[in-house]
């Protein structure tokens, strides 16, 4: 299968199934249903939460977070219990501009603390709004370069203190990897398809690094995943 995908190149002209409006509700809501598992695979969240974020927390203060393009709702409710678990005060704001998403969101059990709202990172920085720590995961690949520096702009402005976006690498073996493992699992969904389709999309680390504005740098905890880490405007 991989022979015949050039990943020489980024394919910003695919488009993942779930993004089209039309695609079939029931695949759509079961991959939702699965990111939970999907990003405990793949995503290192829980790594990036203990060695990036929960420096930035305090016992006595409560943090709050932004997650842009939150999806389901999944990572947003994670953030949320493993810093409560480590008796840290935290606020989760999801926002999403598909109505679909923050559908899907709002239906999970209630999780005080954790909130999903329909909007784009534009509509809050026009609104002055804030948070501590803004966050993203797998959004950036869904983005072209123009897209990409207007989100990081308004990241930057959102953010008193950090700003986190992950997202994954393109590259062969990150491709195989994908294609042999989730072949038997996630038959009733999107995942696998999107996630090929994810991957075809993604920057490398060096094609990220050319067209970065200051003040944004990349880590590479993984050879299938990046940290683009930025500072705050102001």
């Amino acid at each position: 299968m991989t022979a015949a995908v050039d990943l020489r190149r980024r394919a910003s002209e695919l488009t993942e199934l779930m993004d089209d409006p039309h695609c079939d509700p029931r695949l759509l809501a079961n991959t939702y249903r699965n990111f939970g598992a999907v990003n405990a695979l793949v995503s290192g969240w829980r790594a990036t939460y203990r060695r990036v974020l929960r420096p930035l927390l305090s016992p006595d203060r409560e943090t709050s977070v932004l997650d842009v393009g939150c999806g389901g709702g999944d990572l947003a409710v994670a953030l949320h219990g493993w810093a409560r678990r480590d008796g840290f005060p935290l606020t989760v704001t999801g926002i999403d501009p598909d109505a679909r998403a923050l559908d899907f969101a709002a239906a999970r059990p209630a999780t005080p603390g954790v909130r999903f709202r329909r909007a784009a990172t534009g509509d809050l920085v026009a609104a002055g709004e804030r948070a501590d720590i803004v966050i993203s995961n797998h959004v950036l690949h869904h983005l072209a370069d123009d897209e990409l520096r207007a989100l990081l702009d308004d990241t930057a402005r959102l953010a008193r203190r950090a700003v986190v976006h992950s997202d994954i690498t393109r590259s062969r073996l990150a491709y195989l990897a994908f294609s042999v493992g989730t072949a038997p699992l996630f038959r009733d969904s999107l995942i696998r398809e999107d996630g090929l389709r994810s991957i075809r999309r993604s920057y490398r680390p060096d094609e990220l690094r050319a067209v970065l504005p200051p003040g944004w740098r990349v880590e590479t905890p993984s050879p299938f995943r990046y940290l683009l880490l930025g500072e705050p405007h102001g």
